[in-house]
């Protein structure tokens, strides 16, 4: 997601405003920062605050907006991971979870595969 100018300053605005416990996550380095923000907006009390993250969603495009007009606030847009190697930032999706009975349950973490000098070692 490319930010513009007027976003940019939405974001400065809102950290200013937002509450102690939820200021770490709102910065422009955060991947997650524009579904974090739909989810703090249901529970914000703060008129002012909610005003200005529902301008930054919509500046932000309709699907961000819809977080906000739908009942449910969980979103399936897909969620992405930080992948750091060699100082090469990267953002990749996450796995997949699936839900069972209301439990959440994770597929088995694969095996890590030894590599030396680029090639994988049995």
């Amino acid at each position: 997601m490319q930010y513009t100018k007027p976003m940019i300053d939405l974001v400065y605005e809102i950290r200013r405003r937002v509450e102690p416990d939820v200021k770490p996550g709102v910065k422009m380095a955060n991947p997650e920062l524009l579904k974090e923000l739909a989810d703090y907006y249901h529970q914000a009390k703060d008129t002012i605050t909610k005003t200005l993250i529902k301008e930054l969603l919509t500046l932000a495009g309709n699907e961000w907006r819809a977080l906000l007009q739908s009942g449910d606030h969980k979103s399936d847009l897909a969620k992405q991971v930080v992948k750091v190697y060699r100082g090469q930032t990267t953002l990749e999706d996450a796995p997949k979870q699936e839900v069972r009975s209301g439990l959440l349950v994770n597929p088995p973490p694969a095996k890590p595969v030894r590599m030396y000098r680029g090639h994988p070692v049995d």
